[in-house]
Protein backbone atom coordinates (compact mmCIF):
# COMPACT_ATOMS: atom_id res chain seq x y z
CA UNK A 1 0.00 0.00 0.00
CA UNK A 2 1.41 3.45 -0.89
CA UNK A 3 2.72 5.60 1.95
CA UNK A 4 0.00 8.26 1.88
CA UNK A 5 -2.73 5.60 1.82
CA UNK A 6 -1.31 4.19 5.06
CA UNK A 7 -1.29 7.64 6.67
CA UNK A 8 -4.71 8.87 5.54
CA UNK A 9 -6.77 6.67 7.92
CA UNK A 10 -5.12 8.09 11.05
CA UNK A 11 -5.60 11.63 9.72
CA UNK A 12 -9.23 10.93 8.83
CA UNK A 13 -9.88 9.47 12.29
CA UNK A 14 -8.32 12.55 13.88
CA UNK A 15 -10.55 14.86 11.86
CA UNK A 16 -13.61 12.80 12.77
CA UNK A 17 -12.70 13.04 16.47
CA UNK A 18 -12.17 16.80 16.21
CA UNK A 19 -15.51 17.24 14.44
CA UNK A 20 -17.47 15.38 17.13
CA UNK A 21 -15.64 16.66 20.23
CA UNK A 22 -17.61 18.53 22.86
CA UNK A 23 -16.54 22.05 23.78
CA UNK A 24 -17.36 24.74 26.33
CA UNK A 25 -18.94 27.90 24.97
CA UNK A 26 -17.01 30.94 26.13
CA UNK A 27 -19.30 33.93 26.85
CA UNK A 28 -17.01 36.28 24.91
CA UNK A 29 -16.25 34.08 21.89
CA UNK A 30 -19.73 32.65 21.43
CA UNK A 31 -20.58 29.20 20.08
CA UNK A 32 -18.90 29.44 16.66
CA UNK A 33 -15.57 30.85 17.76
CA UNK A 34 -15.47 28.74 20.89
CA UNK A 35 -15.80 25.63 18.73
CA UNK A 36 -13.18 26.88 16.27
CA UNK A 37 -10.77 27.56 19.12
CA UNK A 38 -11.43 24.16 20.65
CA UNK A 39 -10.82 22.36 17.34
CA UNK A 40 -7.60 24.21 16.58
CA UNK A 41 -6.23 23.69 20.09
CA UNK A 42 -7.01 19.97 19.93
CA UNK A 43 -5.54 19.74 16.42
CA UNK A 44 -2.18 20.99 17.71
CA UNK A 45 -2.11 18.26 20.37
CA UNK A 46 -3.31 15.46 18.10
CA UNK A 47 -0.87 16.43 15.36
CA UNK A 48 1.94 14.99 17.47
CA UNK A 49 0.48 11.51 17.05
CA UNK A 50 0.17 12.03 13.30
CA UNK A 51 3.81 13.15 13.12
CA UNK A 52 4.96 10.03 14.95
CA UNK A 53 2.98 7.74 12.67
CA UNK A 54 4.05 9.59 9.51
CA UNK A 55 7.73 9.41 10.48
CA UNK A 56 7.59 5.69 11.17
CA UNK A 57 5.71 4.98 7.96
CA UNK A 58 8.09 7.13 5.92
CA UNK A 59 11.03 4.99 7.01
CA UNK A 60 9.16 1.81 6.10
CA UNK A 61 9.60 3.01 2.51
CA UNK A 62 13.38 2.64 2.90
CA UNK A 63 15.08 -0.68 2.25
CA UNK A 64 17.89 0.04 4.72
CA UNK A 65 15.83 0.86 7.81
CA UNK A 66 13.90 -1.38 10.16
CA UNK A 67 11.46 0.66 12.25
CA UNK A 68 9.13 0.01 15.17
CA UNK A 69 7.70 1.61 18.32
CA UNK A 70 8.63 0.38 21.78
CA UNK A 71 5.83 0.91 24.29
CA UNK A 72 7.60 -0.57 27.32
CA UNK A 73 11.30 0.27 27.23
CA UNK A 74 12.61 -0.93 30.60
CA UNK A 75 14.60 1.47 32.75
CA UNK A 76 16.69 -0.15 35.47
CA UNK A 77 17.47 1.20 38.93
CA UNK A 78 21.15 1.33 37.98
CA UNK A 79 20.42 3.57 34.99
CA UNK A 80 18.36 6.00 37.07
CA UNK A 81 20.89 6.09 39.89
CA UNK A 82 23.83 6.96 37.64
CA UNK A 83 22.21 10.19 36.46
CA UNK A 84 24.16 13.20 37.70
CA UNK A 85 27.35 11.27 38.36
CA UNK A 86 28.99 11.64 34.94
CA UNK A 87 29.61 14.14 32.18
CA UNK A 88 27.42 14.11 29.07
CA UNK A 89 30.22 12.55 27.02
CA UNK A 90 30.64 9.75 29.58
CA UNK A 91 26.98 8.78 29.33
CA UNK A 92 27.42 8.27 25.59
CA UNK A 93 29.97 5.53 26.21
CA UNK A 94 28.33 3.94 29.28
CA UNK A 95 26.69 0.62 28.44
CA UNK A 96 24.31 -0.93 30.95
CA UNK A 97 22.54 -4.31 30.75
CA UNK A 98 18.92 -4.21 29.64
CA UNK A 99 16.19 -6.17 31.38
CA UNK A 100 15.59 -5.03 34.94
CA UNK A 101 12.71 -2.58 35.23
CA UNK A 102 11.77 -0.07 37.90
CA UNK A 103 9.85 2.01 35.35
CA UNK A 104 9.21 2.01 31.61
CA UNK A 105 9.35 4.53 28.79
CA UNK A 106 7.48 4.71 25.52
CA UNK A 107 9.97 5.16 22.70
CA UNK A 108 8.17 6.81 19.77
CA UNK A 109 10.45 5.33 17.12
CA UNK A 110 13.18 2.70 17.12
CA UNK A 111 15.25 2.51 13.94
CA UNK A 112 17.94 0.06 12.95
CA UNK A 113 20.00 1.32 10.02
CA UNK A 114 21.62 -1.59 8.20
CA UNK A 115 23.93 0.79 6.33
CA UNK A 116 25.89 1.79 9.43
CA UNK A 117 24.70 -0.97 11.79
CA UNK A 118 23.37 1.58 14.25
CA UNK A 119 20.29 1.29 16.46
CA UNK A 120 18.69 4.64 17.21
CA UNK A 121 15.86 5.61 19.55
CA UNK A 122 13.82 8.75 18.92
CA UNK A 123 11.40 10.78 20.95
CA UNK A 124 9.31 12.88 18.58
CA UNK A 125 8.11 16.38 19.48
CA UNK A 126 6.36 18.99 17.33
CA UNK A 127 9.02 21.48 18.42
CA UNK A 128 6.90 24.58 17.94
CA UNK A 129 7.15 25.81 21.52
CA UNK A 130 9.36 25.72 24.60
CA UNK A 131 9.12 23.38 27.58
CA UNK A 132 9.56 24.54 31.16
CA UNK A 133 12.72 23.72 33.11
CA UNK A 134 11.17 20.72 34.88
CA UNK A 135 10.04 19.13 31.64
CA UNK A 136 13.45 19.69 30.04
CA UNK A 137 15.15 17.95 32.99
CA UNK A 138 12.77 15.01 32.60
CA UNK A 139 13.44 14.80 28.84
CA UNK A 140 17.20 14.88 29.39
CA UNK A 141 17.00 12.18 32.06
CA UNK A 142 14.98 9.85 29.83
CA UNK A 143 17.33 10.52 26.91
CA UNK A 144 20.38 9.59 29.00
CA UNK A 145 18.96 6.38 30.45
CA UNK A 146 17.79 5.31 26.99
CA UNK A 147 21.28 5.93 25.61
CA UNK A 148 22.95 3.80 28.30
CA UNK A 149 20.55 0.85 27.86
CA UNK A 150 19.94 1.00 24.13
CA UNK A 151 22.72 -1.18 22.76
CA UNK A 152 21.90 -3.96 25.22
CA UNK A 153 18.20 -3.59 24.36
CA UNK A 154 19.09 -4.25 20.72
CA UNK A 155 19.96 -7.85 21.52
CA UNK A 156 16.44 -8.42 22.88
CA UNK A 157 15.04 -7.04 19.61
CA UNK A 158 17.26 -9.35 17.52
CA UNK A 159 19.38 -6.43 16.35
CA UNK A 160 23.16 -6.82 16.34
CA UNK A 161 23.98 -3.13 16.51
CA UNK A 162 27.57 -1.92 16.45
CA UNK A 163 26.48 1.48 17.79
CA UNK A 164 23.48 2.93 19.58
CA UNK A 165 22.19 6.51 19.80
CA UNK A 166 19.23 8.15 21.52
CA UNK A 167 17.95 11.35 19.93
CA UNK A 168 15.00 13.74 20.11
CA UNK A 169 13.31 15.18 17.03
CA UNK A 170 11.92 18.72 17.41
CA UNK A 171 10.21 18.70 14.06
CA UNK A 172 9.41 22.40 13.65
CA UNK A 173 12.81 23.57 14.77
CA UNK A 174 12.52 24.89 18.33
CA UNK A 175 15.06 22.74 20.18
CA UNK A 176 14.71 22.26 23.93
CA UNK A 177 17.78 19.99 23.86
CA UNK A 178 20.89 21.11 21.92
CA UNK A 179 22.78 19.35 19.16
CA UNK A 180 24.01 16.65 18.75
CA UNK A 181 21.22 15.08 20.82
CA UNK A 182 18.42 16.73 18.86
CA UNK A 183 17.28 16.95 15.25
CA UNK A 184 14.83 19.20 13.43
CA UNK A 185 12.67 18.41 10.44
CA UNK A 186 14.91 20.00 7.82
CA UNK A 187 17.81 17.79 8.97
CA UNK A 188 16.00 14.47 8.67
CA UNK A 189 16.69 13.70 5.02
CA UNK A 190 20.44 13.99 5.53
CA UNK A 191 20.31 12.20 8.87
CA UNK A 192 18.51 9.15 7.52
CA UNK A 193 19.90 9.25 3.98
CA UNK A 194 16.32 9.01 2.77
CA UNK A 195 13.62 11.61 1.86
CA UNK A 196 11.81 11.31 5.19
CA UNK A 197 10.97 15.02 5.47
CA UNK A 198 9.35 15.09 2.03
CA UNK A 199 7.06 12.20 2.91
CA UNK A 200 6.09 13.62 6.30
CA UNK A 201 5.25 16.95 4.68
CA UNK A 202 2.97 15.07 2.31
CA UNK A 203 1.08 13.75 5.34
CA UNK A 204 1.06 17.22 6.94
CA UNK A 205 -0.37 18.73 3.77
CA UNK A 206 -3.20 16.19 3.76
CA UNK A 207 -3.95 16.93 7.42
CA UNK A 208 -4.03 20.68 6.77
CA UNK A 209 -6.45 20.31 3.86
CA UNK A 210 -8.82 18.17 5.95
CA UNK A 211 -8.54 20.48 8.96
CA UNK A 212 -9.19 23.62 6.91
CA UNK A 213 -12.20 21.95 5.31
CA UNK A 214 -13.60 21.11 8.75
CA UNK A 215 -13.08 24.67 9.98
CA UNK A 216 -14.73 26.09 6.86
CA UNK A 217 -17.88 24.04 7.55
CA UNK A 218 -18.41 25.61 10.96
Amino acid sequence: MPYIDRVKPIVDQTISTLASARFVVDPIAGEKYSRLTSIISSAYKRHGTILEFALRESLRESNRHRVWREDTFRVSRAADQIIGQQTAAAYDSTLLPYGESTRTLQIDMMVFDSADQTLRAYEIKRGNGQFDAGKIRSIKRDLIVTQMLLKSYGATANVAAEKAEARIIFYYGRRSIPRPYSLIGSELNEHFGFPVYDLVEEANAYFKVQLYDLLARI
